[in-house]
C-alpha cells in the first residue's frame, strides 16, 4: 500500500484509536464539571435560601398578627369607604 490509500488508512486508524477516545474523554470531563456547583452558584444558592427563610419568618409574623386581630375584632378600626375619582 503506497500513496494516498496508505495516508487515508493511517488517518482513519489514528482517528478511531486516538482522536475519538480523546474527544469522548474531553466531553465526559466537561459533563462531570457541569454536574457540580461552582463556588459562585453555591454562594448565590445560600443567599437565596437565607432570603427565603427571612420571607418565611415575615409571613409567619403577619399571619400571627392577623390571627390576633381576628380573635379580638373590637380592637380593629372600621375601614372607611374609599372614593375613587375619575
Amino acid at each position: 500500500m503506497e500513496g494516498p490509500e496508505f495516508v487515508i488508512a493511517i488517518v482513519a486508524i489514528t482517528s478511531i484509536f486516538v482522536v475519538l477516545p480523546g474527544m469522548i474523554f474531553h466531553y465526559i470531563t466537561l459533563w462531570r464539571k457541569q454536574k457540580t456547583l461552582m463556588p459562585d452558584d453555591e454562594r448565590m444558592l445560600e443567599d437565596l435560601w437565607r432570603s427565603a427563610k427571612s420571607i418565611e419568618r415575615r409571613i409567619e409574623t403577619i399571619e400571627e398578627i392577623m390571627d390576633a386581630q381576628d380573635e379580638a375584632p373590637q380592637s380593629r378600626r372600621p375601614l372607611s369607604p374609599r372614593r375613587f375619582e375619575d
